[in-house]
C-alpha cells in the first residue's frame, strides 16, 4: 500500500484526530483505528502512555546520537510530533525517511525508551510541509542577501545621479561637459575575482541522504558519510572514482552540502575545470598568492573530475603543492575521477602516489536491485504514477546509468502524456522500444575481442595471433573469461576464435583471471600495472556501448 503523504501541525487534539484517521503507515501496513487519536477510550481499554513535549523529544534525541550529527541529518529534514500516545518522526520526503529511519532508528527508539519508558511506538511518516518550507524559504534568503544595488533593482527605482555644476563659455552658452574616461576591465583579472560557481549559483546541492546505496557503491556512500561526520579523521585523501552517470558528482555534492551545514567548516567544491582556469589567470596576471589563499584557506577541498588534468603538467603541480599543504594541516580532500588513479593517463607520479595513499573506492553501474530502487525514487510522485511492474521490467531490462534510468522515465511519462495512453508496460514498451531492443542485444565473442583492444588500444587481430609475450597473452586470458561469462560459446568454439587448439587453453585462462579477480590482484599488460577488476569493469562497459 502506498504511504501517504503528510503534514503536522502544533494542533489540539480533535484536528489530530482527523489527521491521523485513516493513518496508514508505509513500512508496517498498520492502519491505525481513528480511536486511537481521540480522547475517547473503551472502558477495559488501558491509559495511553505519557509522551514528553517535541522539544524534549528533540533534546533527547539529539543527545543519543550526538548534537553534530543531529544538526547535520535531523535538524531541517525531520519534525518530532508527541501524538495518540506515540512518537511521529516526520520526514521531508519518502527516501531521507527510509534512510533516516534505516540509519538511525535503533538509536531514535532508545532515546524515546529511555525518556518515556518501554511501550512507546515510533511511527516515521512523510511531512510535505518540510520540502514547501525549503522551498518557500530559499528566495527569501536570497533577497535578504543581495546587494543594495539589486534590491533597488527589485524595487524598480533608480537613484537619481549627482548632478555636475554647468560651466558657461565666453558668451554665455553652456559648456558640453568633457565625456568621462571608460576604464576598460581586464576580463581575466575579473574572473579571477568571481567566486568559484559553487559559491556565487543558487544551485540546489544534493543530499547524501538521498543518494541510492547499494552493492554498486555502498563502500563509497559511506566513506562519503564519514567525510561529512568526521573531515579529515578517517579515509584522507578519499578518491571516488567511476564511469560516467554512476554518483560520483552525487556523492561529492553530498559531502559539500553536509558540510555547509556545519557552522566551523569552509568547504571549497571546484571543478578541475575552473582550478585550471583560475590558475592559468592567476598566473598571467601575477596573483598567484591570492589564487593559493582561495584554495589553501579552505577546510575540505572537493575537487570533480581529476582526469581533467591530465597533460596540463603545470596543474597538476600546483594541485599537488595544495594538496599536500592541506593534508599536511589534516584538512580533508575528496576527488572524483572517472578511472582509478593507475589507469588515468599522464598523471604526475607524485600524485599518483600521494592519491594512492588515501583510501580508493569505485563505483560500478548499478546492478538491478539498485536500479529498481533508483526508479521508483525518480517515478516517486510522478503524474500519472508509473506501475510498479513498468518500474519492474526496465530495472531488469536496462542495464545503463543513472541518468539513462531517469530519461526512460520521463520518456515514458511523455509518451504517455502526448499519445493520451495510460502509463502501463505495453506503452513503456512502445515509448523505449529502441532502448530496450539495444539493452538486449546478443554478445559475440567477436564483440568481447573487439571490447578488449578498445579498451587496451590494441590492433585489431592482435589477440588472435601467435604472439605469446605479457602484452598479448594477459589481454587475451580476460578476453576468454569474459566470452565464456557474457556468451553462449562453448570452450572450444573460444579456443579456436583465439587460435587455441584445445578447448584446455580456455579453461586454464578462465581459472586464471577468476583466480585475479578473487584475490584482488593487478595484470601485467605492457610497462604497466591494471587492477584485474577494473580492467574487466572497463571492458564490460565498453561491451555495453
Amino acid at each position: 500500500m502506498r504511504a501517504r503523504q503528510l503534514t503536522f501541525w502544533p494542533v489540539g487534539a480533535p484536528l489530530a484526530a482527523q489527521i491521523l484517521k485513516g493513518l496508514t503507515h508505509r513500512t508496517g501496513e498498520f492502519t491505525v483505528p481513528p480511536r486511537l487519536a481521540t480522547r475517547d477510550r473503551m472502558p477495559h481499554e488501558q491509559p495511553e502512555p505519557r509522551v514528553p513535549s517535541a522539544a524534549a523529544l528533540t533534546d533527547a534525541v539529539s543527545a543519543k546520537v550526538g548534537a553534530a550529527r543531529f544538526a547535520l541529518w535531523f535538524q531541517g529534514h525531520t519534525t518530532f510530533v508527541p501524538l495518540g500516545g506515540r512518537v511521529v518522526v516526520a520526514a521531508r520526503n519518502r527516501h531521507t525517511q527510509e534512510w533516516l529511519e534505516h540509519t538511525f532508528g535503533a538509536a531514535v527508539r532508545a532515546a524515546v525508551t529511555d525518556l518515556c519508558g518501554d511501550g512507546v511506538p515510533v511511527q516515521w511518516v512523510v511531512d510535505d510541509l518540510l520540502n514547501s518550507r525549503a522551498t518557500e524559504d530559499a528566495p527569501a534568503v536570497r533577497t535578504a542577501t543581495a546587494a543594495p544595488s539589486e534590491r533597488a533593482a527589485a524595487r524598480g527605482e533608480q537613484p537619481a545621479a549627482p548632478q555636475p555644476r554647468q560651466q558657461l563659455d565666453l558668451f554665455g552658452d553652456p559648456v558640453p561637459p568633457p565625456k568621462p574616461k571608460v576604464k576598460r576591465a581586464d576580463p581575466e583579472a575579473e574572473a579571477l575575482a568571481r567566486p568559484l560557481a559553487a559559491q556565487r549559483t543558487g544551485r540546489r546541492w544534493k543530499s547524501l541522504a538521498d543518494f541510492v546505496s547499494g552493492p554498486c557503491n555502498r563502500v563509497a556512500h559511506a566513506s562519503a558519510l564519514s567525510a561529512v561526520e568526521e573531515p579529515g579523521q578517517g579515509a584522507n585523501p578519499l578518491v571516488i572514482h567511476g564511469p560516467v552517470g554512476t554518483g560520483k558528482t552525487h556523492l561529492l555534492e553530498g559531502v559539500y552540502a553536509g558540510l555547509k551545514r556545519q557552522s566551523d567548516q569552509r568547504p571549497c567544491y571546484v571543478t578541475a575545470e575552473e582550478f585550471t582556469t583560475k590558475f592559468v589567470q592567476a598566473s598571467r596576471l601575477g596573483k598567484m598568492s591570492q589564487f593559493r589563499r582561495q584554495f589553501r584557506e579552505c577546510s575540505v577541498l572537493l575537487l570533480d573530475d581529476l582526469h581533467f588534468l591530465a597533460t596540463k603538467k603545470a596543474t597538476q603541480e600546483e594541485f599537488l603543492h595544495t594538496f599536500d599543504a592541506l593534508i599536511a594541516d589534516g584538512r580533508q580532500v575528496v576527488v572524483t575521477t572517472d578511472c582509478h588513479p593507475r589507469l588515468a593517463d599522464e598523471l604526475m607520479p607524485e600524485l599518483l602516489d600521494r592519491l594512492l595513499g588515501g583510501a580508493v573506492w569505485g563505483l560500478q553501474p548499478p546492478d538491478p536491485e539498485t536500479r529498481l530502487e533508483i526508479l521508483r525514487k525518480k517515478s516517486c510522485g510522478a503524474n500519472p504514477p508509473i506501475p510498479e511492474n513498468v518500474l519492474k521490467t526496465l530495472a531488469n531490462t536496462l542495464r545503463g546509468n543513472v541518468r539513462e534510468l531517469e530519461g526512460a522515465i520521463n520518456s515514458v511519462r511523455h509518451y504517455a502524456k502526448v499519445t493520451g495512453r495510460p502509463v502501463d508496460l505495453a506503452t513503456a514498451r512502445e515509448a523505449l522500444g529502441d532502448l530496450l531492443r539495444h539493452a538486449v542485444r546478443t554478445v559475440t565473442v567477436a564483440d568481447v575481442d573487439a571490447a578488449v583492444c578498445a579498451t587496451l588500444r590494441l590492433s585489431a587481430g592482435t589477440l588472435q595471433s601467435k604472439a605469446r609475450t605479457w602484452a598479448v597473452s594477459h589481454p587475451r586470458m580476460v578476453a576468454i573469461y569474459l566470452s565464456r561469462k557474457h556468451t553462449a560459446a562453448t570452450y572450444g568454439e573460444v579456443s579456436k576464435h583465439f587460435g587455441a587448439k584445445t578447448h584446455s587453453t580456455a579453461v586454464a585462462a578462465e581459472k586464471k583471471v577468476r583466480g585475479w579477480l578473487d584475490k584482488g590482484e593487478s595484470i601485467a599488460i605492457g610497462d604497466r600495472d591494471w587492477p584485474a577488476k577494473e580492467l574487466v569493469d572497463r571492458v564490460e562497459r565498453e561491451l555495453q556501448r
